[in-house]
């Protein structure tokens, strides 16, 4: 009985020593927050969609968002990306890479997601199941879901990866943003609950989320969306669930024609905090733009939401523990408290929710001044660590540089692809483009023939008969008897459109192709399973006996391009093809020329401006669709600079390829290094200290010596140093990073103090006082702001 004992003592403790040493964590939940392993906390998490980025660059997208206060990575399954596999949906790896970084992980398994992804995640094959509705109480739709589930998931417990196993995962999303779309698909609410059911079925270990959910079933946490939950969320459905915030749109995402999106650091981290004070545990940033921009970190954003976090942070145990309570102290201004108070812990946001005006506040026999439409954070009730309109985060600005190596010798070769005659599937009438392509490619081209005779024509030559094609969308190019004659397109508003066009037909046998392309397939709203694009009617107007309508004729369908066929994108194939000098202006038109790689380790772009639009490989590598002919109503295109990850480049004799439909110039297009080199600080007299100079000890607030006041600070990348001093003035001055001007209390000397101590060193910690600076304190006007601009450089070697 004894040896039993001590037997299943050992066994006892070695299961315990697995255990810990494994790390594995029990993930709980309450009405105020998460738990791991028994404790609270509270989650900063931003989002990366591995398929979005190469393997090679998750780990320095990780290491960044890490860097920025996040211990949480946010990402999205992609059926469609997953089934058929392709080549950067490594789920599994980039989950341990997450993990290898200290971080949890919060996985979006939907299945449908949205996510501005082509067809929501949902794989194309799906459309063609029998008697299928997608996301609703269909069998045939419920049967696939759960299979793709059950296959992620199993995947995931094999390699140990949720969180009772040791790994990162923390907690797994099911479906996406149901109540969008619920009302206008029958059986809605039973296909709720049977996600629901099915999820938790799965006994992963960690709690289940839903976003935009109303009334997400039993355990099931429903979660915010948008970019001021703080504000627009109703709150959990239940008082034991958490309030979880799943996407905070750090900017509006872009499609073609679209104006540039920007959201200020200011606004950005006024939600968070707004968030925070209203018993939030959880944000996810969506779509990370702040954390990666070709992997250069955007300022002042990211450093403006680290010094959140870390504010945050330092009011953590009130957060978590304390008592809440609202002060009102008139329209617009108000605390909210969490207060301990036998241990002497108080955490106060003192908020001003006026657009417009600034405030003043009297709180607890102090007087606080709170600008426009921001959040005070003090820590201890009594001390402003934050406030969110007071940027003390660096600057930077994006500049774009031709490369030297990589645009020399900039020959290029074209090949022309071919315009259809006689091949392809037969039928009469227009096939739908989708069900062709089956998403295989963007194009599907019609062509059919017709006669006319001379009494068919009109009889005046200045009259031309006009061609007349109805589309659902996306674009189209039209020719006729081989000759291009133009194209036309949708809009995201009203994708069906209308091209009209005079067309040269002659007596005989007369030739129309239509090119009918898209790009992509929808990613959100009902029933996309019944989306439809493409050419649905042709008709001539203008001839003697009146309108020939062609809708119905016998018509030949070809799926793709020749060139795609061929996969002349790809070095081995090239010679699959003739290809001949390049010239300018030809529709649907294969170019190449080869470069060198780009010196340096500075991430590289290609500047498309000069192109229509069409698509990009990098050594058969997709670099993505450009469209960048197609204005926003600013007279710009919405993108013109393309990323070329540098993992997609070789030392030498890189493959450019280029795909252009309607015609542009392939001897402007630049291979450009993108660099922010350009930093720059603004602080004023009466912003807080930075963050990092405070601490908690022993439940009080502590500054470090003579850090208690604020400082301008300049930090250049790795490697680098401060060059130049491009611009300093204190007082008044004003603008933007790269673009700063002085007012009138401007004084040379300030330049000069600034160089004396900044110039080669990596970084430097600049006073915010006229007396620094030998300014006027008393200059009329004088907003008491230090602004500079600096240039990094590498170190010159000695």
């Amino acid at each position: 009985m004894g040896f039993s004992r001590s037997f299943f003592a050992v066994l006892l403790l070695l299961t315990l020593l697995t255990r810990i040493t494994r790390g594995d964590q029990e993930v709980t939940y309450d009405g105020r927050s998460l738990f791991i392993n028994g404790k609270r906390d509270i989650f900063f998490s931003g989002s990366i969609h591995y398929p979005r980025s190469t393997a090679e660059m998750w780990p320095d997208l990780i290491k960044s968002a890490k860097d920025g206060g996040l211990n949480v990575i946010e990402t999205y399954t992609f059926w469609n990306a997953h089934e058929p596999v392709h080549g950067n949906c490594d789920l599994v790896k980039f989950i341990k890479l997450v993990q290898a970084a200290g971080m949890y992980v919060v996985l979006r398994l939907g299945p449908f997601v949205q996510g501005e992804w082509n067809h929501g995640g949902l794989p194309y094959w799906l459309r063609e199941v029998p008697d299928i509705t997608f996301r609703t109480d269909n069998e045939a739709f419920k049967n696939h879901m759960e299979k793709f589930v059950k296959m992620i998931v199993q995947k995931l417990q094999d390699e140990k990866l949720f969180a009772p196993q040791g790994g990162p995962i923390i907690l797994a999303q099911i479906e996406n943003e149901y109540n969008n779309i619920a009302r206008a698909l029958p059986g809605s609410a039973e296909y709720i609950k049977w996600a629901a059911n099915m999820a938790l079925g799965l006994n992963v270990g960690v709690p289940w989320v839903m976003c935009k959910q109303n009334d997400a079933p039993g355990p099931v946490i429903n979660a915010c969306n948008g970019r001021n939950c703080g504000d627009t969320f109703m709150g959990p459905n239940h008082p034991t669930k958490p309030s979880l915030w799943t996407e905070n749109w750090t900017a509006q995402y872009r499609v073609f024609g679209d104006p540039p999106s920007q959201r200020s650091a200011e606004d950005l981290s006024y939600s968070v905090a707004r968030f925070f004070s209203k018993n939030g545990t959880l944000v996810n940033y969506y779509m990370m733009e702040l954390y990666g921009d070709l992997g250069l970190p955007k300022e002042p954003k990211r450093g403006h939401l680290r010094d959140l976090h870390a504010a945050l942070k330092l009011s953590r145990k009130g957060l978590l523990w304390g008592s809440y309570s609202l002060q009102k102290f008139g329209a617009g201004l108000e605390a909210r408290i969490y207060e301990i108070p036998e241990n002497k812990i108080c955490v106060a946001f003192l908020t001003n929710t006026h657009t417009k005006l600034d405030g003043k506040v009297n709180f607890r026999g102090t007087e606080f001044a709170l600008p426009r439409h921001s959040i005070s954070i003090l820590p201890d009730c009594k001390t402003v660590v934050y406030n969110t309109q007071q940027v003390n985060a660096q600057h930077n600005s994006r500049t774009f540089d031709p490369s030297k190596d990589a645009n020399a010798n900039n020959n290029w070769e074209m090949y022309q692809d071919v315009v259809p005659t006689s091949k392809g599937v037969k039928s009469n009438g227009l096939m739908e483009l989708y069900n062709m392509t089956k998403d295989t490619t963007d194009y599907l081209w019609y062509t059919t023939s017709f006669k006319l005779n001379d009494d068919d024509l009109p009889f005046r030559h200045d009259i031309h008969p006009v061609i007349q094609v109805s589309s659902l969308g996306h674009i189209m190019h039209t020719f006729v008897n081989g000759e291009y004659i133009g194209s036309a397109h949708g809009t995201k508003i009203e994708k069906s459109f209308v091209f009209q066009k005079p067309a040269d037909l002659k007596t005989g046998g007369n030739r129309i192709a239509i090119l009918g392309g898209t790009v992509g397939m929808p990613d959100s709203g009902a029933y996309l399973e019944h989306r439809v694009s493409g050419v649905h009617s042709v008709v001539i107007q203008g001839l003697n006996a009146g309108t020939l309508d062609l809708s119905q004729a016998v018509w030949k369908h070809q799926v793709g391009l020749t060139g795609e066929a061929l996969g002349i994108f790809q070095e081995e194939n090239l010679n699959k093809v003739q290809w001949v000098q390049a010239k300018s202006g030809t529709p649907i038109t294969w170019y190449k020329r080869y470069f060198e790689c780009p010196s340096g380790t500075d991430p590289v772009s290609l500047d498309l401006s000069s192109m229509g639009k069409g698509m990009v490989w990098i050594n058969g590598q997709g670099v993505g669709r450009y469209w960048v002919n197609y204005l926003s109503p600013l007279g710009k295109p919405s993108q013109h600079m393309y990323h070329v990850p540098r993992s997609f480049l070789k030392p030498k004799s890189n493959l450019m390829v280029v795909l252009e439909e309607q015609g542009g110039n392939p001897e402007d297009i630049k291979v450009m290094i993108v660099k922010r080199d350009n930093i720059c600080t603004v602080v004023s007299k009466n912003y807080t200290a930075p963050i990092d100079s405070w601490s908690r000890e022993d439940n009080k607030l502590k500054s470090a010596a003579n850090s208690d006041k604020p400082e301008g600070n300049l930090q250049c990348g790795e490697k680098k140093v401060i060059r130049s001093i491009v611009f300093a003035s204190y007082g008044n001055p004003d603008g933007a990073c790269g673009n700063f001007t002085v007012g009138n209390c401007h004084s040379p000397n300030v330049k000069k103090v600034v160089e004396q101590t900044c110039l080669g060193k990596p970084s430097c910690a600049l006073p915010v006082s006229a007396e620094a600076y030998g300014v006027d304190a008393a200059c009329p006007g004088s907003t008491n702001t230090l602004i500079v601009q600096a240039k990094c450089a590498k170190k010159s070697k000695a």
